[in-house]
């Protein structure tokens, strides 16, 4: 999808935004302890965690809602200020916008709250909205909204100022699955024109097919951070996929192999390491054609699980 229409470009910005030793209590309960973690300008950030695992928290200490009793938040190396936030963009898990208002007329007051002229303000709101999928509903009120599209509206208004450092708590809630691709759409044209996107989701598949770096949160503390295919590759078990012109079934009888599935010429097996792999393939090449041969890496679901335990 094309970045939004009379969108002006946050390149040349650089957004580097980087979190150090983050604790927070409340009373006797510690609830980040030592949170640490990069969002990249460029980049899509999925920071996932069961609930109460305290990525809310976070995120409202990166917005100056809440104070940090120990930590740094640092944007291109320097400690964030009042000023760098009125470049961060940010959308609540919990609607903010007032239910009364139209929607056009609600994102256009967001950006002239920003600074922007009435023109500049409506165009801006006007090209956003419409790829969010709500030219038909510019003239709505707020509340006459499906709870889905209020949810892009709610995106709209984080975004009509062309932030910097984009924060989403579940962006994907309440969506369905074309409106996912619609905002996803959105989202990733703003990382590329230079954004830093910091976003939270319970919807794993979402985040896997949309991130490009990965945080795991899980009682306060980060259990697993990088790049979506490196943790992936981290996390990969002696586990392939061979898909052949033959019946599979053989592999039942190889030593040091567990076959978990098979059908026809395809077969999911572990191997005891990476000697048993290889003979395996050569034992698959010496009976037939050979279609493919590959570890197979764990999902997020799977990495998730495995890192929280």
């Amino acid at each position: 999808m094309p970045p939004p229409r009379g969108i002006r470009s946050v390149k040349g910005m650089t957004g580097d935004l980087r979190l150090t030793g983050i604790t927070k209590s409340y009373g006797s309960r510690r609830v980040l302890d030592d949170v640490s973690f990069q969002v990249a300008p460029g980049r899509l950030t999925g920071f996932v965690g069961g609930n109460g695992a305290g990525k809310t928290t976070t995120m409202r200490i990166v917005l100056g809602l809440l104070s940090a009793d120990g930590g740094s938040v640092d944007l291109d190396d320097r400690p964030v200020t009042t000023e760098d936030r009125r470049r961060f963009g940010y959308m609540p898990e919990e609607r903010g916008l007032y239910p009364k208002m139209k929607v056009l007329e609600q994102i256009v007051y967001l950006a002239r709250l920003h600074g922007f002229g009435r023109t500049d303000a409506t165009a801006r709101a006007t090209a956003l909205l419409t790829e969010l999928g709500l030219e038909a509903r510019l003239n709505d009120t707020i509340e006459s909204l499906s709870l889905g599209n209020q949810q892009r509206a709610q995106i709209a208004a984080a975004l009509v100022h062309e932030p910097e450092v984009l924060i989403l708590d579940e962006p994907f809630s309440g969506l369905d699955p074309l409106a996912v691709d619609v905002v996803a759409g959105v989202l990733q044209a703003s990382a590329a024109q230079g954004a830093a996107i910091l976003f939270s989701s319970h919807q794993l598949d979402v985040v896997e097919r949309l991130c490009d770096d990965l945080v795991i949160l899980a009682g306060g503390t980060i259990r697993a951070a990088g790049s979506r295919d490196g943790l992936r590759a981290e996390h990969a078990s002696d586990r392939y996929e061979l898909v052949s012109a033959g019946d599979a079934g053989w592999l039942r009888t190889e030593q040091g192999v567990t076959v978990l599935d098979f059908e026809g010429g395809y077969a999911l097996f572990d191997a005891d390491g990476p000697e048993t792999a290889q003979r395996v393939l050569r034992s698959a090449v010496e009976r037939g054609d050979v279609a493919s041969f590959a570890p197979k890496h764990p999902s997020l679901a799977q990495i998730f699980k495995e890192v929280i335990q």
